[in-house]
């Protein structure tokens, strides 16, 4: 009887762990189909800002000063881990075309 309810056990385990995975593959497929596209353009929005907070606030680092360095000094601690990323980016050559990259349709 014991050896019974043990292959019972092992059974709904089983099922529940294929059911955990489907939930998890159906929820994948529902994000990818509803929500990605949103994420990725807020991402994209968010880095945008990013960007221009830290070439405000940081300008000075290209030549730029626009804001007093007391301010900067303050703020210098939060940024220190993407000034380099941030400088590539803000000095790197860019297309026309990367002006415009909404999709056309």
């Amino acid at each position: 009887m014991s050896q019974r309810k043990e292959t019972y056990r092992q059974l709904l385990e089983q099922l529940e762990c294929r059911l955990r995975a489907a939930c998890h593959i159906l929820r994948d497929i529902l994000y990818g189909m509803t929500l990605h596209d949103w994420v990725l353009e807020l991402r994209k929005a968010r880095g945008e800002v990013e960007r221009a907070f830290t070439l405000l606030v940081f300008g000075d680092l290209l030549g730029i000063p626009i804001l007093t360095p007391y301010y900067a000094l303050r703020l210098l601690p939060y940024i220190v881990p993407s000034i380099e990323t941030w400088r590539r980016c803000m000095l790197r050559e860019r297309d026309v075309c990367e002006l415009f990259d909404q999709e056309i349709g």
